[in-house]
Order: C-alpha cells, then sequence, then structure tokens
C-alpha cells in the first residue's frame, strides 16, 4: 500500500534551497518513491490561504518512506535546506485501492 510525504516549506532562501533541490530527487527514487507534487500552482479551497510551498512525495510503503526521511543521504541534503527554508513534514499511510 502507498504511502505519502506531505511537506510545507517556507524557502528563505532561494540559492541556497536549489542546492537541496539538486540532491532530492535521486535520493527519493533511491527508496522507491516518487514526486507527485513538487511546488507547482496552487490555490486554498477552504481554510486560512497556504502560501508555503507544498511538496508531495509517493513511496511503496510506510516503511519505505520512513527510511527515506531518516536515510543518511537525506540527513545530507538537509543540511543544505538548513538556513535557506522552514519546513514541516508528514508522514502518512494511504488506503487500499479498491
Amino acid at each position: 500500500m502507498p504511502a505519502y510525504i506531505i511537506g510545507r516549506v517556507e524557502v528563505t532562501d532561494w540559492t541556497r534551497y536549489a542546492e537541496y533541490m539538486k540532491l532530492t530527487p535521486a535520493i527519493i527514487a533511491q527508496y522507491g518513491g516518487r514526486f507527485v507534487a513538487r511546488g507547482g500552482e496552487s490555490m486554498t479551497l477552504e481554510g486560512p490561504e497556504e502560501t508555503n510551498r507544498v511538496v508531495i512525495l509517493e513511496f511503496p510503503t510506510y516503511e519505505a518512506a520512513q527510511q527515506f526521511f531518516h536515510s543518511e543521504e537525506y540527513r545530507h541534503a538537509k543540511t543544505l535546506r538548513e538556513g535557506a527554508a522552514k519546513a514541516q513534514f508528514y508522514a502518512i499511510d494511504g488506503v487500499p485501492v479498491a
């Protein structure tokens, strides 16, 4: 069953954040993940306006999502994000496809 990581990111330094963005696709793929959404156009449909960058990743399992996020490779990439963005990430288990 797939699992997702959802991130809300307030980018404060796009130059430094771009370096982080260069590294993450290969690391995500290494753990079987893929981008579902990566900061594209968005619209708040209900509730407070979302002004942060929203990223959605899909992984084959909840365990793979956790392994990615806690991996040594991603830990290194996160150091490039430090000071360039404030982020909040969630992991959520998907539902079975009927």
